[in-house]
């Protein structure tokens, strides 16, 4: 399934190529979505981006799945949800994969598939960090001897989201990349508590991360077996990546199979636009039929003309939030107060109206104020007062000079770089409206916009002050380790936030069954992000899609990429 969590950073990685699908791509029954970038792997180990886990999702399987209607998980290669139980201190999880589950080869998806996926994630010499500690909690696996597609995973707790992350990653065949079996005699508690060991003692482990990496997967999907319902047709890097449906995917044997285990379009295009009013173009010309996430602007503007009679729109509700990050380790943003006052230079509403005019709500911390139960509407949104944020840098120690600027003993004067992605409109409009805001309080800011590649390399080094980030969440589970605990330095907290208290209610809002308690535990750690305020967000923003009136079964979703695309289909063959 692999979910998009609160954890993962949704930064557009690569820039565009040439706008139109070549004669090789077009096909009277494919369906034709726009892409603004190339995906940069489509490697089911290490894809984090929109694009790269939608492909992902298509051409293979997870355990589990999320059916959007009910905001619930559903068993996808599974035949139900596990059967939890507890011994001593760990919990086991039991599932059955599902009989009619295979391989494009035709051999069954087996639980000896499940194990070395397992190991795979773990494996030394395989940039799996985020995998580690997003799966950490499986501590084993054990394989049934009478049932070969019945295993149970022991776990460190079968709170709902461990039992979402349970089975939410992309099951390998192990035929495929170790025909051999060299992996099933390596622990999966080894690998987790001690690699340098398990490489002394399994030097396969060394050479098999070495032929896995040689292989490309992320640039070569064909070269790795799914058991999704599409197969990889043909790629070309920033130009179009073609889907096609298998004739024999091994769900459509199941009698009245779910939504979920439908693959209705024969043929998917992905063509690689990158120019939003290139993109516009084809949509009206009708060489594309589904444009997802156009800028707030062209969505209003064109809703609002007669290309209504020809075009559809969609705007829901999402878990996609821009947030405003401060790197906590510089020495003028080590403490909390000064992150507080400079919180309050953010003018919300405004910018909301600039960059998102109806498109866009507030949030007072990363849970969507939609989550009634867990959100924390006790705490008051923030407002914009360069007043305030002056008085409140003085309660924090600083000084303001005859010079206008501002002094905290030998440390100063206070000037802040911020960091954001060159040529993304939005994110120039946010920093622009903090520099002015900080201007008028003689806090000079500068700008440092850099390209994709370059922008990361600046989040991981953490050789930035300010920044700007889109994350994007679901309602299915809130893990924040990647993104603000302190084992999260290094992949996705950039903020580079370390708090002992944080840490705890981290991990403890992991590990709590009880839904109430669950709640209380996700309230408290937004009083402390308020508190501490290793970041600022901004706002959510709504999925905007416009579809062709040729796409019939349109389902807009709140969670990325903001559709179903199982369930597009064409109305009538096109020109």
């Amino acid at each position: 399934m692999k979910l998009l969590l609160p954890s993962l950073l949704l930064l557009l990685l690569l820039s565009g190529g040439l706008a139109a699908c070549s004669s090789s791509t077009s096909s009277s029954a494919a369906v034709r979505i726009r892409w603004a970038h190339d995906p940069e792997t489509l490697d089911p180990l290490l894809a984090s981006t929109p694009q790269a886990v939608e492909v992902i999702n298509l051409l293979h399987c997870s355990l589990l799945i999320s059916n959007p209607d009910s905001q619930a998980i559903v068993p996808w290669l599974v035949e139900s949800l596990p059967a939890i139980t507890q011994q001593d201190s760990l919990f086991r999880l039991s599932y059955r994969l599902r009989p009619e589950a295979t391989w494009d080869n035709g051999l069954p998806v087996l639980a000896r598939d499940v194990a070395f996926t397992l190991r795979v994630l773990n494996c030394p010499g395989l940039p799996t960090e985020f995998a580690r500690a997003q799966y950490g909690f499986v501590r084993d696996i054990e394989l049934d001897k009478t049932d070969p597609r019945r295993f149970t995973l022991l776990c460190s707790s079968a709170s709902p989201d461990i039992v979402l992350a349970s089975g939410d990653y992309s099951i390998l065949p192990e035929y495929s990349l170790d025909s051999a079996g060299t992996f099933r005699a390596v622990p999966l508690p080894l690998l987790r508590s001690d690699t340098a060991e398990a490489l002394r003692r399994y030097p396969a482990l060394r050479a098999f991360a070495a032929r896995y990496q040689q292989a490309q997967l992320g640039r070569h999907p064909e070269r790795l077996p799914g058991c999704g319902p599409y197969r990889l047709k043909s790629w070309e890097s920033n130009r179009y990546l073609v889907l096609e449906r298998k004739p024999n995917w091994w769900a459509d044997t199941l009698a009245s199979a779910p939504p979920w285990l439908q693959a209705k379009a024969p043929r998917i295009d992905y063509q690689v636009i990158p120019d939003n009013a290139t993109a516009i173009l084809a949509l009206r010309s009708g060489s594309l039929d589904l444009y997802p996430m156009p800028p707030a602007h062209d969505f209003n503007r064109l809703k609002a003309s007669a290309d209504t009679a020809r075009l559809a729109f969609y705007a829901t509700d999402s878990y996609d939030m821009l947030v405003a990050g401060f790197n906590t380790e510089r020495p003028h943003l080590q403490d909390a107060a000064t992150r507080r006052a400079l919180s309050l230079l953010f003018n919300i509403p405004d910018l909301m109206q600039a960059t998102h005019p109806g498109l866009a709500y507030r949030s007072v911390s990363l849970i969507n104020p939609h989550d009634r139960l867990a959100y924390q509407d006790s705490l008051p949104d923030l407002h914009f007062s360069p007043a305030e944020a002056q008085r409140l840098l003085r309660l924090a120690g600083w000084q303001r000079r005859a010079d206008g600027r501002w002094w905290r003993g030998s440390m100063g004067p206070l000037a802040l770089q911020f960091s954001y992605q060159a040529g993304a409109t939005e994110h120039e409009t946010i920093a622009l409206q903090f520099r002015a805001s900080a201007a008028s309080l003689g806090i000079p800011v500068q700008l440092r916009p850099a390209e994709a590649g370059m922008f990361r390399q600046q989040l991981q080094a953490g050789t930035t002050d300010l920044f700007i980030r889109r994350t994007s969440g679901n309602p299915f589970g809130y893990n924040f380790t990647p993104l603000l605990h302190t084992r999260g330095i290094g992949l996705y907290n950039y903020s580079r936030f370390s708090h002992p208290k944080a840490d705890r209610l981290i991990e403890a809002i992991v590990a709590e069954p009880d839904p109430r308690r669950h709640a209380r535990l996700l309230k408290r750690f937004q009083e402390l992000l308020r508190q501490e305020s290793p970041l600022v967000v901004l706002y959510f923003t709504r999925n905007r899609l416009i579809a062709t009136r040729q796409l019939q079964a349109v389902r807009p979703l709140s969670v990325r990429p903001g559709y179903d695309v199982l369930s597009l289909q064409l109305t009538s063959p096109q020109p």
